[in-house]
């Protein structure tokens, strides 16, 4: 008599497990996705596209970059960021060496490496810049995520690049 309700017991849980199971945030699709988000934004760089670039971001996001003022919203990113995109010689690469998803599957963070080439504004030089960033992200209604925080840190002081590194500049 008593193994009927033991197994109606088993059954059940068996049953919510498999439910929790199929309800479960997928990680590894997310990290996937914030990986191919952060590659595509790559390309957003090089092709120095501002309104692409700043499509990667939250309409509130907040980016925080050395020797600037925090810029806070869309409008502000690519106001920041627009003399940047005009340098002829800007190069900006960074790749994730970490991605979080947070248990809640709303939330996640990337942290990584980067290097930016840049010609700096006072002595016309053409610098490297290596360093590391984390940026934090937002899943959005949609399914996508995008960033909400976002900042970089120098390893060191930029480098003169090599000249091999540097285009020619007409005469």
């Amino acid at each position: 008599m008593r193994k009927f309700p033991i197994s109606i017991c088993v059954l059940l849980l068996s049953l919510s497990l498999t439910a929790c199971k199929e309800n479960a945030p997928d990680t590894a699709a997310d990290e996937k996705a914030i990986r191919d988000n952060e590659a595509a934004w790559n390309n957003d760089w090089k092709a120095k596209d501002p309104d692409k670039i700043v499509s990667h971001y939250s309409p509130d996001a907040v980016l925080l970059i050395a020797n600037m003022p925090a810029m806070k919203g869309g409008d502000a990113i690519k106001s920041g960021i627009g003399p940047m995109l005009k340098d002829p010689h800007l190069s900006l690469t960074f790749a994730p060496t970490v991605v979080v998803i947070a248990k809640g599957d709303d939330m996640a963070y990337t942290q990584g490496i980067y290097t930016m080439t840049y010609t700096e504004p006072k002595t016309g030089l053409t610098l490297i810049e290596k360093g590391k960033y984390v940026t934090v992200y937002k899943k959005q209604d949609d399914g996508t995520w995008k960033a909400v925080e976002d900042i970089d840190n120098a390893d060191s002081p930029a480098t003169p690049a090599p000249a091999s590194e540097t285009p020619a500049t007409k005469s």
